[in-house]
């Protein structure tokens, strides 16, 4: 592992490092995961799920620590330090450290304030746990980017939440090289409470245009962006939509997402999911139409699978997944 992806991972450790581990003070997960897909053309099986260099979904063993930070009344805040140890074909060891949560947020009179690596404040992704998810929002088509390394500031209220973010847009890895991302989210309703939720994002900085732990090409771009979303429960429905536009790596932006999804069985095990997501930019424009099926078989294991059809590349793909996530 290069020191530039080393290196933050080390200081998150080192600062979780004065966390108490009571009893009941740190919860502890053991993840792993086996990815297969067929790819039509040229015709072959990969362990992959997008892209051979996107770091979601590959085969991986991982875990997830969550440490809360006591204090003498009440607990300050809590340290998180989620990484994958996932197959990498393209490398001599065939094996990347992924780095996902990796920061410790605080609980201030005024809201949560986080340091490390965490969710950017911007657009539907910011409210969703994708990690270990097949279908992903639109960072995997890359607007804006599922984690940066940087700071945050969230806040709570009785009608919603609002948070903002300054972080390094580089994306899984921290990289400098005058590259930024600030960007702020408001959201009215409570999906959870209200069966209802709906965000507005803006954001504006120099990012580097990176897929995974690579960086696609040399030096930041600017990146504008303004993103509407929207959250709505009825029955045994869900519906998840985003519209995105602006400026992305010195291009002009549109994009759109909707993602349906019916839950069936006794606590909604079964889950089907419809999901298409266009994107338009001076590169070109095209759909991509996407389903996904996933059935909880206990609490500890997840089986998903996902049908992608891409026209504008001729893309035509099945994933499928064995997800055993596990309290230790």
């Amino acid at each position: 592992m290069s020191k530039g992806r080393f290196l933050p991972a080390a200081l998150l450790i080192l600062a979780a490092g004065p966390v108490r581990a009571d009893a009941g003070g740190v919860l502890f997960y053991l993840e792993l995961q086996a990815v297969a897909a067929y790819i039509r053309p040229p015709a072959e099986v990969v362990l992959y799920s997008h892209d051979r260099h996107e770091a979601m979904q590959r085969p991986s063993l991982g875990f997830d620590a969550v440490a809360r930070i006591p204090g003498r009344a009440a607990d300050l805040g809590v340290a998180a330090l989620q990484v994958r140890l996932a197959y990498e074909a393209d490398r001599p060891s065939k094996l990347e450290l992924q780095v996902y949560n990796a920061f410790v947020k605080l609980k201030l009179g005024f809201g949560d304030i986080w340091a490390g690596h965490n969710k950017p404040a911007l657009g539907l992704s910011s409210a969703l746990d994708s990690h270990a998810e097949l279908l992903q929002p639109m960072t995997m088509q890359g607007v804006g980017f599922d984690r940066d390394w940087g700071l945050g500031l969230s806040r709570d209220f009785a009608w919603g939440s609002g948070q903002v973010s300054l972080t390094a847009g580089s994306g899984m890895s921290l990289r400098l090289d005058g590259n930024y991302l600030a960007s702020g989210r408001i959201a009215r309703g409570v999906l959870d409470r209200d069966n209802y939720a709906i965000g507005l994002s803006a954001a504006a900085g120099r990012t580097l245009d990176v897929m995974g732990l690579r960086v696609l090409s040399p030096g930041p771009k600017a990146f504008r962006c303004v993103s509407l979303d929207g959250s709505a429960l009825w029955r045994r429905l869900e519906s998840r939509v985003e519209i995105a536009f602006g400026t992305n790596r010195d291009e002009t932006l549109f994009a759109f997402f909707w993602r349906g999804s019916l839950r069936l069985l006794e606590e909604d095990r079964l889950r089907l999911e419809a999901q298409p997501v266009y994107v338009r930019s001076d590169r070109g424009r095209g759909w991509e139409i996407a389903g996904g099926l996933s059935y909880r078989v206990n609490a500890d294991l997840t089986l998903r699978s996902m049908a992608v059809w891409d026209p504008a590349r001729k893309d035509r793909r099945v994933v499928v997944q064995a997800y055993y996530y596990k309290a230790l």
